[in-house]
């Protein structure tokens, strides 16, 4: 790991995934900072279902994809998304996601 870790957080915080994401089988293209704990969540595009939730070390998941360091100051209730893996990353608050 790089010795210039841009997160407040620490690298071992950790971080809700699910596991076709951890396998490779889809890329990351949602990251929730939230704000009650100030957890993150790395998400799928479609969402996930909570039998396939799973936590990773965030150090890990800037290891598997440096562009995650770019969401770093990413503040406490705000979502970053892309279209796909190479994409760049969009923000906004959770409070102007469109609801369901």
């Amino acid at each position: 790991m790089s010795d210039t870790w841009a997160f407040e957080d620490a690298p071992n915080v950790a971080c809700f995934t699910v596991k076709f994401i951890m396998n490779g089988a889809e890329p990351i293209l949602q990251v929730f900072h939230d704000e009650d704990d100030g957890a993150w969540q790395m998400l799928p595009a479609t969402g996930a279902a909570v039998s396939e939730a799973m936590i990773v070390g965030l150090g890990q998941w800037v290891q598997l994809d440096q562009t995650l360091a770019e969401l770093a100051d990413l503040p406490l209730d705000w979502v970053a998304w892309r279209g796909r893996k190479n994409s760049p990353w969009l923000r906004r608050p959770t409070s102007q996601l469109p609801v369901a």
